[in-house]
């Protein structure tokens, strides 16, 4: 899951970047409305995550635009305006929610993660893929009753994956869903995350190749017997 995180304040933007890549979301960081009105042109986000005092462009005028546009991502705003009459305004213009500073991490978490479901309405809680298990919600993983310990880039190219089960995802979709802007991976990263994925299903009781690779292509789920 990606999200687009637009705070002016940067030492608190990173912080909370930091805190929400522990959870296994990728995080764009911008600082000011019109980079994030230009950043969610350009990217697929599933949240916005959005300060209401913002330079250029601010977080109403952001989250009209977001909407007037057709944009219908959750957005949630983030802001130390804690008045009634403010929290009606972003209501008003299409937020979603709307979380006053300062922040109690894990009460964001949980807004967050409802948000999503809210978003997500068609895809099931829990992933699967025969006995390959996956619940974005515990962020637990597991084959048969065999738990798997993912590291948060194998955490999210197993969810990609499972979430698009046979269709084949290429090199540069794989990136954009689960690295950020400001951590682009090396050449054979995607490789390499793919191998210590397979190898840590294999050892779980999954096949070899429950991951497919096709020739020039990208990846895919391999076809359930």
């Amino acid at each position: 899951m990606r999200i687009l995180l637009v705070e002016d304040d940067l030492r608190l933007a990173e912080t909370l970047a930091e805190a929400l890549t522990d959870q296994r979301y990728v995080v764009d960081i911008v600082t000011d409305g019109e980079a994030g009105w230009q950043q969610a042109k350009m990217l697929d986000y599933d949240l916005l995550l959005l300060d209401l005092m913002l330079p250029e462009l601010n977080g109403i005028e952001l989250c009209h635009r977001m909407r007037s546009h057709g944009y219908s991502l959750p957005i949630l705003m983030l802001t130390a305006c804690d008045t009634i009459t403010d929290e009606i305004n972003g209501l008003d213009v299409g937020a979603d929610d709307y979380v006053v500073k300062p922040v109690d991490l894990q009460k964001l978490f949980a807004r967050i993660r409802a948000l999503l479901r809210r978003g997500s309405a068609t895809s099931p809680p829990i992933l699967e893929w025969g006995q390959l298990h996956l619940n974005p919600s515990t962020y637990e993983v597991s084959y048969g009753q065999n738990p798997i310990h993912l590291t948060p880039k194998e955490y999210g190219l197993l969810e990609l994956l499972l979430r698009n089960g046979r269709r084949v995802l290429s090199r540069s979709v794989i990136i954009e869903h689960v690295w950020s802007l400001e951590s682009p991976p090396e050449a054979h990263a995607v490789k390499v995350h793919i191998r210590g994925l397979r190898q840590k299903l294999k050892a779980a009781g999954a096949s070899e190749n429950i991951i497919e690779t096709v020739h020039s292509m990208g990846y895919r789920l391999n076809q359930l017997d």
